[in-house]
């Protein structure tokens, strides 16, 4: 982490303790989901556009939520959980893409094109894996997955992807909407500025979801019945 980075850090923990004492006195929010008997999960946006930092969106900042992503797949997949992965669409012909507009007007950065939609090779979705081009922030918004995540009866939702403030809240604020258990797994989410992501985390944890560490979701999936 860089030394801005730890500053920002820094202060922000200062300003969250004195809020989660001000939760803690009166006794509000910060409740847990748990989890449940049956997860999935659900990698947001994790497509080049966003991991890879030659277009205007991309940031090196997920180079390793990804590789953690990559690792919670690999221990997952011989368990049959389902495997989600959400991307936006690529339409050319209509120039409806997201971001165009900001890697057209620079020479800096490569243009928005098709490979900015693909899955990250770290994370290539197999056969078995249900791929959705979403249009909204939420991966749940206008999409299927609610229904599809019904039909194989889950009840809890392993959130990764990107990023922190913006798809992650709106798809673990929708989860919670929807009944299922949000957990966020703290390593494989990351955003492009570390405020927010760090603030995002905190907030969300205290009103929406549940932000667990890798190990906890590790050892949790381990202990779920063969």
């Amino acid at each position: 982490m860089k030394n801005g980075d730890q500053e920002v850090e820094l202060q922000l923990e200062v300003a969250m303790r004195t809020i989660d004492e001000y939760y803690k006195e009166r006794g509000v929010f910060q409740d847990r989901f748990g989890f449940g008997e049956q997860p999935a999960i659900v990698v947001v946006d994790f497509a080049y556009g966003w991991t890879d930092e030659a277009y205007a969106a991309g940031s090196r900042r997920l180079d390793q939520p990804v590789e953690q992503t990559s690792h919670l797949i690999s221990l997952a997949r011989p368990l049959q959980i389902p495997i989600i992965y959400t991307t936006s669409p690529w339409r050319p012909e209509t120039g409806d893409q997201p971001f165009k507009s900001a890697a057209d007007r620079s020479e800096t950065f490569r243009a928005w094109d098709q490979r900015a939609v693909q899955i990250d090779e770290r994370l290539t979705p197999q056969p078995e894996d249900y791929v959705i081009e979403k249009e909204s922030a939420s991966a749940f918004a206008g999409t299927h997955l609610a229904g599809y995540l019904i039909d194989r009866r889950v009840d809890t939702v392993l959130i990764t992807g990107c990023s922190t403030s913006a798809c992650i809240r709106a798809t673990a604020t929708d989860a919670k909407s929807l009944r299922f258990r949000p957990i966020i797994v703290r390593e494989c989410v990351g955003d492009r500025a570390a405020a927010a992501h760090i603030f995002t985390l905190f907030d969300i944890q205290a009103r929406f979801a549940d932000v667990r560490s890798l190990d906890d979701v590790l050892a949790y999936l381990q202990e779920l019945p063969k």
